[in-house]
């Protein structure tokens, strides 16, 4: 028999890293927008962005929509556990959306909406990363409801998976510009790409260490035998990706740097579900004892089948019409 919950983690799972993949560059440009105060730089950032980004919190919907049909009891116990960093996403999210339309549309108050839509962006990064170590360091549950407090999400760990993910789309952010700008802007973002790129190898080592010391489950995981043996190639494979991202930086190459921190996106992605599987939220619940009833998976499963290929048709042929560089005075060219 078909295990549907698991097959439906995989779509979860899916959906999430493919919106980290869409909107992670996108925030990363607003974390970086202050580093580019001249109107003409932030201008190209915007346009570089602007025909792709409204459809990015797609993949967001698409987790969260998800995670609430066909896990029903994780989505009960993780939401009250969540509400402060996830309506601080939200938050962001909107300041960033509104500023981002409403900059184009006046001079005289362009600053406030530019500083509304990097503090959104970095607001929005913030609490995504804080939600993620705070469900790793997992949550208090008691029968099937959540019996923590109110700021049990906030610890030294959930910062640091903050602060993290910050590094981490900001590496997003350059390397689009990279891929994307010409001239001054295009230095200044390989420039930029090399620091952020050391701090997310940094945040990566940081959250690697750490991760074991919040249950002895995810230290067995990891260094136990045979395990260790599916885990290994995880850190072998981000010294790997590294050195070729340093080497594409080193060549000065426009598209590999983007693609190769996608790459470290992954690699990173993987680990974590290497230390949650099977729970969906760790310690707790696992995918089986949260999974709705299976026919009601079964019909979610058909309208997947159909919406999630027409989704991903048109956002890849978004991006194959708006390839190329960012032309300063309007448009694309390759």
């Amino acid at each position: 028999m078909i295990d549907i919950p698991v097959i439906f983690a995989f779509i979860i799972a899916f959906a999430v890293f493919v919106y980290v993949v869409m909107d992670g560059f996108d925030l990363g440009l607003g974390i970086l927008f202050p580093l580019f105060p001249k109107k003409d730089d932030r201008d190209i950032i915007m346009n570089s962005v602007a025909p792709v980004w409204d459809g990015n919190e797609t993949w967001l919907v698409l987790g969260g929509g998800g995670l609430m049909a066909a896990f029903p009891l994780a989505y009960s116990v993780l939401m009250p556990a969540l509400y402060t960093p996830m309506i601080a996403m939200l938050v962001g999210l909107i300041f960033r959306g509104v500023a981002f339309e409403f900059r184009w549309r006046t001079l005289r108050e362009r600053n406030r909406w530019d500083i509304a839509f990097a503090g959104g962006s970095l607001l929005a990064t913030l609490a995504q990363g804080i939600a993620l170590g705070a469900i790793l360091q997992g949550v208090h549950v008691e029968g099937r409801h959540y019996a923590g407090g109110w700021w049990d999400w906030l610890t030294p760990f959930s910062l640091l998976t903050g602060i993290s993910l910050v590094a981490g789309y900001g590496l997003l952010g350059a390397t689009w510009l990279v891929m994307k700008t010409e001239g001054d802007l295009r230095e200044r973002a390989y420039h930029l790409s090399w620091w952020l790129l050391f701090a997310m190898l940094a945040a990566i080592g940081a959250v690697s260490l750490a991760t074991p010391f919040l249950s002895i489950e995810y230290a067995h995981r990891w260094f136990s035998w045979p395990g260790i043996l599916l885990t290994a190639p995880v850190p072998v494979a981000v010294a790997a990706v590294t050195a070729l991202l340093l080497r594409s930086l080193a060549a000065r190459q426009d598209y590999r740097p983007f693609f190769l921190s996608l790459a470290l996106f992954a690699l990173s992605y993987a680990g974590l579900g290497i230390s949650m599987w099977p729970y969906i939220v760790p310690r707790s619940i696992t995918i089986w004892q949260a999974a709705a009833p299976r026919d009601s998976q079964i019909f979610m499963l058909f309208g997947i089948v159909v919406l999630v290929p027409m989704i991903l048709a048109y956002t890849a042929w978004a991006y194959y019409v708006f390839r190329g560089k960012v032309d300063p005075h309007g448009g694309y060219h390759s």
